[in-house]
């Protein structure tokens, strides 16, 4: 299993993807909709086979007949009968045209037989309890010598078959839609949307023609969205979230390289695995979209289709150059600090923190190797920047503490730290739990910032953590000064 998702982009709602939202929304009306309420009644009616005379009468001759008919599904129906499993052979006996043709004609359960009149009885009730046929009308049949549908290909692509499946299926159509509809505008989008559903059914029917099943859902034409992304961004380095097998991770890659990998992918999910997932339609998908999108990038503008997909604004551009600035003095830094050349891996750790001032990875490196010199303004800057950070998860919070104890004992000629930086390390040293340190943080910011305006709401979050881990005696030392900063905070009540 392969996928990657774009990470760089994101919508603009000053000029909202509504196509998309459209095209989302009308999906998950139609599940949640006439395919529920079709399901619901499948569930009552098959229900009511399970405990009529009509699962012991029909069932052992249905796997009989595929045994004698040399069904490559004989096996797997007579484990299934095996263990009871009534309601997915159920489900494979309706697909089996034949065998319902034997049913509906008499030939299966003749008036000679003693079981006919309540057989025949209970037929007529689980034929009366049957819904309305909704999903398999307008799904992908591979029946063989079926009636040609040529409009599924296009209906198929709005049914899925769980929650599951659509919640993905929806996902990936956002996350490629939105920047897809903002490049070819709405009309054009919709267009390559539906003609991607139409190729991606096109290769599922020539892939699985006589296969006796029916196909449903939006990833043949999400997989041709991907495929134009690929091809609209050509060699421009995206940002993707992949996973391969179990493994997943981060990767800034031109674009186009995606496109044979998840091509590659298909093929192989198709030669290995099994029927479960059409993965004939997705490649189908694939390679209509990129099909499509080669052309609009040539033509469009020609043929007067949306527009042509614009090269990177300069702003993008200099965003990418920052990165790759960025990855260049990570790897340098990384490099020398191994060789222990940490005069040189200082500056590398500078200038990577300078260009990702949150990268925790840059600002960890840049603090290490400015310990060796704790009176430069290297290890000062770098700890200001560490005790700045924007990050609050446990993780991060006690890093902090970590470096603050390491800043403490080293610094020199001694810390320098503004009352402002002071004051979010009381609150952040409330989370982690480290009250020994906020608390003399606090009694620092008392004695030499008592104007500093957030200090009422930081001494009164010190005396809350202090109250909820039990030390009242520590939290009413800090009332006197709370209410003379703070009359009506809360915390008072609980003091």
């Amino acid at each position: 299993m392969f996928y990657a998702i774009p990470l760089e982009d994101r919508p603009s709602w000053r000029n909202p993807p509504w196509m998309t939202l459209l095209l989302i929304l009308v999906n998950v009306l139609l599940f949640w909709g006439p395919q529920r309420s079709e399901e619901r009644q499948q569930q009552r009616a098959a229900d009511f086979y399970a405990a009529s005379v009509l699962a012991r009468i029909e069932i052992p001759r249905f796997v009989q007949q595929l045994a004698e008919t040399g069904s490559p599904w004989a096996d797997k129906a007579r484990l299934m009968q095996k263990h009871g499993a009534t309601a997915q052979l159920l489900q494979l006996m309706e697909m089996d045209a034949d065998f319902q043709a034997r049913l509906g004609s008499g030939q299966l359960v003749d008036r000679s037989d003693p079981d006919h009149a309540q057989w025949q009885q209970a037929r007529a009730r689980y034929e009366e309890l049957r819904p309305e046929p909704f999903t398999r009308r307008w799904a992908q049949s591979y029946a063989e010598d079926g009636p040609p549908r040529p409009w599924t290909w296009i209906t198929a692509a709005f049914l899925h078959a769980s929650p599951g499946h659509l919640l993905g299926n929806m996902l990936f159509l956002f996350m490629f839609g939105f920047s897809l509809e903002l490049a070819l505008g709405r009309t054009t989008y919709l267009v390559f949307y539906l003609l991607g559903a139409l190729g991606a059914s096109a290769l599922a029917a020539w892939a699985y023609a006589g296969q006796g099943s029916y196909g449903l859902g939006a990833s043949g034409a999400v997989s041709a969205l991907m495929a134009m992304y690929a091809v609209m961004y050509r060699l421009r380095r995206i940002r993707f979230f992949y996973q391969l097998l179990f493994y997943f991770n981060y990767v800034r890659a031109p674009a186009l390289i995606l496109l044979p990998a998840w091509i590659v992918s298909e093929l192989l999910q198709h030669l290995l695995s099994g029927r479960g997932v059409a993965y004939m339609a997705h490649l189908g998908g694939l390679l209509t979209g990129a099909v499509l999108m080669g052309a609009f990038v040539r033509w469009g503008q020609r043929w007067g289709l949306g527009r042509r997909p614009a090269s990177p604004a300069a702003g993008e551009v200099r965003a990418e150059a920052r990165a790759r600035r960025f990855e260049q003095h990570l790897l340098q830094a990384r490099r020398l600090s191994q060789a222990l050349d940490m005069e040189n891996a200082l500056s590398e750790w500078r200038a990577a923190a300078q260009l990702q001032p949150e990268d925790r990875e840059a600002l960890r490196g840049w603090f290490g190797a400015a310990r060796f010199a704790p009176a430069s303004e290297d290890f000062h800057r770098a700890a200001r920047r560490i005790f700045r950070l924007k990050t609050q998860d446990a993780d991060s919070l006690l890093w902090q503490h970590a470096c603050y104890v390491s800043y403490l004992e080293l610094a020199r000629p001694g810390i320098r730290i503004a009352p402002e930086d002071m004051a979010r390390l009381v609150r952040r040293f409330t989370r982690a739990r480290k009250f020994d340190d906020a608390e003399k943080l606090g009694r620092v910011l008392v004695q030499t910032a008592p104007d500093l305006p957030e200090l009422g709401e930081t001494l009164g979050m010190l005396v809350n953590g202090l109250l909820q881990q039990g030390l009242e005696a520590r939290a009413r030392d800090w009332l006197p000064q709370l209410k003379i900063l703070a009359p009506a905070h809360p915390a008072l009540k609980r003091g």
